[in-house]
């Protein structure tokens, strides 16, 4: 039915009224965000750039930093630019774009985990056949598969929130326009799309996360035929992909996998796995992958050198 007449602009409360803390959480959500962009370009062009770092692995880390940057860039300049503003308010239109959007690539990022997990598991356990079974084209197809999916969940998510009836009121205790809060606001029975969004989003987390934990399990026994650096290089890139998967999921679990109900928690945990894990993907990468570490290194050696040369030649 969408948005009544009366009603045709929403109030966000943000994470906090203090004006001492909001100046505080202005400057370290701009750092965060700054090293967020830049550590996930950093490995964009880090792979784009090294032929070492050709194989599926670092195409699916390369399209999760990627999806991290965007995914940063959707949140955090709004929560930065609101620290600012002494009334936070937001039409519906803009309030379903961030909906929408917050929901595309975090949906695509779920699935996408998934696909670096399947390709972890025959890298592992199938060795001989890792490079005819992961070739090109099912990576692409894999991809398209991850963001589509997204597209499917946020489509629905969208769906679901121009069915419900707002007449007021139209304060929101978030700092961006998610479904919990939304369905609080509805003049509608939410029942029934309580349920349909537990299953929709906090299922598909919870399923998602016990299998990727399985896969791993089965990955970890599989190490126990591996020569010993064989089974520490496993490890490495193995427990990268466990910590992603934890730092993102457990909070998502935590805010979907209930009844439609909202939790001061909420705030920080919907902060932590939407604006912290993106900074933090990048800094586990270079910490456990020495192959990596070393691109990065040449990569950064490259730039500084000819930035000094070209200094040089302009000085001269």
């Amino acid at each position: 039915m969408g948005l009544s007449n009366n009603v045709t602009e929403l109030f966000l409360l943000g994470l906090t009224q203090d004006l001492d803390v909001q100046n505080a959480l202005f400057v370290m959500f701009l750092l965060t965000y700054i090293v967020s962009v830049v550590g996930n370009l950093l490995i964009v062009m880090t792979i784009i750039a090294s032929p070492s770092l050709g194989s599926p692995m670092y195409f699916f880390l390369a399209c999760l930093s990627f999806i991290d940057a965007v995914y940063s860039t959707t949140i955090s300049p709004v929560l930065i630019v609101d620290f600012l503003c002494d009334k936070k308010t937001i039409s519906f239109p803009a309030c379903m774009g961030q909906l929408f959007t917050d929901h595309l690539f975090g949906g695509t990022e779920i699935f996408l985990l998934v696909v670096m997990a399947y390709d972890r598991y025959v890298a592992i356990c199938k060795p001989l056949h890792y490079l005819t079974i992961m070739n090109w084209q099912v990576c692409i197809l894999l991809l398209v598969v991850a963001v589509t999916a997204g597209f499917v969940h946020s489509v629905f998510q969208i769906l679901v929130a121009y069915s419900l009836l707002f007449c007021g009121p139209n304060i929101i205790d978030h700092f961006f326009c998610d479904m919990y809060p939304l369905l609080e606001l509805a003049h509608t029975d939410t029942y029934f799309i309580g349920l349909t969004e537990v299953a929709n989003g906090g299922g598909i987390c919870m399923v998602v996360f016990i299998l990727l934990l399985i896969s791993s399990g089965v990955i970890l026994i599989s190490l126990k035929t591996y020569s010993q650096e064989g089974r520490h290089k496993a490890l490495s890139t193995c427990s990268s992909h466990i910590a992603m998967v934890i730092l993102f999921f457990v909070p998502c679990i935590f805010i979907y996998v209930r009844p439609v109900s909202n939790f001061p928690i909420d705030k920080f945990l919907t902060v932590f796995y939407s604006v912290i894990t993106p900074m933090l993907n990048p800094f586990i990468c270079m910490l456990r992958n020495s192959e990596m570490r070393n691109a990065i290194e040449k990569l950064l050696g490259k730039k500084l050198t000819i930035f000094i040369i070209g200094g040089v030649s302009v000085l001269m």
